[in-house]
């Protein structure tokens, strides 16, 4: 009996994704554990694999539609010498836009059908009509640079272009930047998609405040030589980064008060201390956690995140990895950058953001000294956080890293 493959839900808040690719081909083989698909979530991309057994009858969902909910049907697995039925067993919902080649459709292209609605011809040649049909473009709203004005491949490529019969007076909406031959149009991943929403939730819905303090760290640089001096054959490195996060765990467990979440109807406030660390990946940013790390010596931290690190820019993290966490930290000190703010991470009350270490001039009682110093600038959720609470954490902060000894004991 013919069974459907259904779309995964891949961490408990996922509602949709987008399937990036098939591994296996209508007609393969299937056993239970097969690796059959790739889906993009809004954090990664992540193996698919079977449930059951047969052959994978008809693919539903091709390769590169996104938005496809939780529990759509995304192909039919039947047995040996079964029919393969035309459709899945399961009234799937409305068909999500394609970003590539979408399943296809032995109705009316919607294109086509508006255009037809309005009882006008539209000259356009078949392959212009599908690359509109899977690019969800009306051909009524392109203008065909062809033989009695025959849409062309090239016109659906420029996408929408001026109404074809427009007022003269109309003055333009904006003044194009560019040409539209000088423009290049990349579609929005589901990742890029989720983090500009996340994004401007979080600016327009959690009120920011901002605290900023400058660190020594020259003593801390000395400890990090000594203990990376001491490791046999390169067993391990540590970095500013490691210590930082070491640093901001201890001043969490001495300031609890900023590790928390607010809610509307409580404060969360947690024993745990769950460091999420930004880290930068091909098509947007992406938070690892490393769990419980005030408990993990230096070298237990370094090996933890170059491990997440690495898998999060190769998309294998597993969703218990970069979900959760109860604080945030965001170093761009390798870019030289000498002070900037960062955007809370909700539910999350706040985010620590690491400028680069410089060269600075300080005054120490009468005398000026150069010192190695960083400009650290605490973002919280003014709701869970007052202003008080959050320099309170950031002193206590910049005494750990400038007395970084307590790193290690």
């Amino acid at each position: 009996m013919a069974t459907d493959i259904l779309m995964p839900a891949l961490s408990p808040t996922m509602t949709e994704g987008k399937l990036a690719r098939w591994l296996k081909a209508e007609g393969d083989t299937v056993s239970a554990g097969d690796v059959i698909a790739e889906i993009e979530t809004d954090k990664a991309t992540m193996e698919v694999e079977a449930v059951d057994e047969g052959i994978l009858g008809r693919i539903l969902i091709q390769e590169g539609v996104e938005g496809i909910p939780v529990n759509t049907p995304i192909a039919v697995l039947v047995e040996e010498g079964e029919a393969v039925p035309e459709v899945s067993s399961t009234q799937a919902p409305a068909a999500p836009k394609a970003e590539a080649a979408p399943a296809v459709s032995t109705g009316t292209a919607p294109a086509k059908a508006a255009a037809e609605e309005k009882g006008e011809r539209i000259f356009v040649s078949p392959l212009a009509r599908r690359m509109a049909r899977e690019r969800g473009i009306a051909l009524d709203a392109l203008t065909g640079s062809g033989p009695n004005g025959r849409i062309l491949k090239r016109d659906v490529e420029k996408g929408v272009t001026a109404p074809k019969t427009a007022p003269k007076a109309a003055p333009s909406a904006a003044p194009l930047a560019a040409s539209e031959e000088t423009v290049r149009r990349v579609p929005n991943s589901t990742m890029r998609k989720v983090i500009a929403r996340r994004l401007t939730e979080s600016k327009t819905q959690v009120p920011h405040f901002y605290v900023s303090v400058d660190i020594e760290l020259d003593a801390l640089l000395e400890l990090r030589s000594k203990l990376n001096a001491t490791a046999q054959e390169n067993s391990f490195k540590i970095s500013v980064n490691d210590m930082m996060i070491k640093a901001v765990a201890l001043a969490l467990k001495k300031v609890p008060g900023v590790n928390v979440q607010f809610t509307d109807a409580e404060t969360l406030h947690f024993e745990n201390v769950d460091i999420s660390m930004a880290v930068s990946v091909p098509d947007g940013l992406i938070t690892p956690i490393i769990r419980n790390a005030d408990r993990k010596s230096l070298r237990q931290i370094s090996v933890e995140a170059k491990d997440l690190a690495k898998r999060a820019r190769a998309g294998k993290l597993k969703p218990e990895e970069f979900q959760g966490g109860t604080f945030s930290i965001s170093n761009m000190g390798m870019f030289g950058v000498r002070e900037f703010a960062a955007i809370i991470n909700p539910p999350q009350a706040g985010i620590l953001a690491i400028a680069s270490g410089e060269k600075r001039a300080v005054v120490r009682g009468s005398e000026i000294a150069v010192a190695t110093v960083m400009t650290a600038t605490l973002s919280v959720d003014h709701r869970a956080v007052d202003g008080a609470l959050g320099a309170e954490w950031l002193n206590a902060l910049r005494d750990i890293v400038q007395n970084p000894y307590t790193l290690v004991v």
